[in-house]
């Protein structure tokens, strides 16, 4: 049988991981006053870096002693750097349980050789984040961007001697974070608020900053990367000075974002927004027995990746068959870029950040549906 497509389409087809959807109510002219062929370090670049900076401590509550800095190459540029200035000094903790944490691993133990107790959770599963030593420093990811997994509660201990290192570039500005209990974290513009690629924010508590400016590691450093200068640290990193030059058009478009992101109701009205679109993609799922969520145990699903995998057991080739219908659904210009991450189990990604319309998702569902069955039907009639 044929099935009927749905009348209503979504208003915004863009559910992608990233660069994920702009604010809903951006557009071109939202760019107009950045200062285009001027010096990031005239006046006018400096406050609006700075105002980037501030408004971001604002939005997160971040403590007024942690540094925020604005660096390159993203969410990796921002965790790398950590990685090359920070570790080290004592053994590390490395844990992963999806593709951006294992490549932190692979930095680590192979490209700077720490002294490193590895610990791996397969796709839809998490480490026991309570059992690891924090005496040493821990590197993880809080939300699995390619997994749909992430931190259930609030494992880290206060007393613990070692740094914890977390790439946040999926929860920031959709999660709660322990700032207490976290001295290292990293996440990119072009995640929850939709902003443009290619620049990172690295936030240091004062431990952190303690051990940048006591501790040099043994290895060589990248112009690129470096914090300190003889000994101290480089605070104009901190205050709007970057380390290389920023794309103003970007800075205009992250403070546009961090604008919009105050008119939802700061960050408890862009956590809320996440939850609810999460949340339809979960009652589509319990309401249908052929998709389930990856994340095995529902205390750590994520509302912003939302994984999802097709659990009828007939369909023997499932990434060839999650490949159909995300295709199925773009062709439709109902879903773009929702395929699972090229190393995750077969399936799909729906991003559902703050900046996606809750009825855009209610839209798309049952356009889901319909791609699903008229594959299903497809293979059935090939079989």
């Amino acid at each position: 049988m044929a099935y009927q497509k749905p009348a209503t389409r979504p208003a915004n087809p863009r559910f992608s991981s990233g660069p994920c959807a702009k604010p809903p109510t951006w557009t071109l002219d939202a760019l107009r006053d950045a200062p285009l062929g001027r010096s990031h370090r005239a006046a006018v670049g400096k406050d609006k870096l700075k105002a980037a900076i501030e408004k971001t401590r604002d939005i997160l509550g971040v403590p007024a002693d942690y540094r925020i800095g604005i660096v390159p190459a993203s969410d990796t540029g921002a965790y790398e750097m950590a990685m090359w200035n920070l570790l080290g000094e004592r053994p590390v903790e490395m844990v992963a349980w999806e593709s951006f944490g294992a490549g932190w691993v692979t930095d680590a133990v192979k490209q700077l050789k720490i002294d490193a107790t590895v610990h791996t959770a397969d796709y839809g599963n998490i480490v026991d984040m309570a059992a690891l030593n924090y005496d040493h420093d821990v590197c993880f990811t809080w939300n699995g961007t390619t997994s749909g997994v992430r931190v259930p509660g609030d494992p880290i201990p206060a007393d613990r001697a070692g740094l914890t290192l977390c790439d946040a570039t999926s929860a920031a500005f959709a999660m709660d974070l322990p700032w207490d209990k976290l001295d290292v974290t990293t996440f990119s513009w072009q995640k929850v608020l939709g902003g443009e690629a290619a620049h990172g924010i690295l936030i240091l508590s004062p431990r952190a900053v303690d051990r940048l400016e006591q501790y040099t590691p043994a290895w060589p450093l990248p112009k690129i990367f470096r914090l300190t200068k003889g000994g101290k640290l480089i605070e104009g990193i901190f205050t709007g000075a970057t380390i290389n030059t920023p794309s103003m058009l970007c800075v205009e478009d992250y403070l546009f974002a961090l604008d919009w992101a105050e008119s939802v109701g700061g960050l408890d009205g862009l956590k809320a927004r996440a939850e609810a679109n999460a949340k339809a993609i979960w009652d589509f799922c319990d309401a249908n027995d052929w998709i389930g969520n990856l994340a095995v145990d529902p205390a750590t699903r994520s509302v912003t990746s939302v994984c999802l995998k097709f659990t009828n057991p007939v369909i023997t080739d499932g990434a060839a068959f999650a490949k159909a219908v995300a295709k199925r659904l773009e062709v439709e210009g109902i879903a773009l870029d929702i395929g699972a991450y090229r190393d995750a189990p077969a399936g799909l990604r729906i991003w559902c950040g703050g900046t996606v319309e809750t009825s855009d998702i209610a839209a798309m569902l049952p356009w889901l549906d319909w791609a699903y069955h008229t594959e299903f039907e497809a293979l059935a009639q090939a079989a």
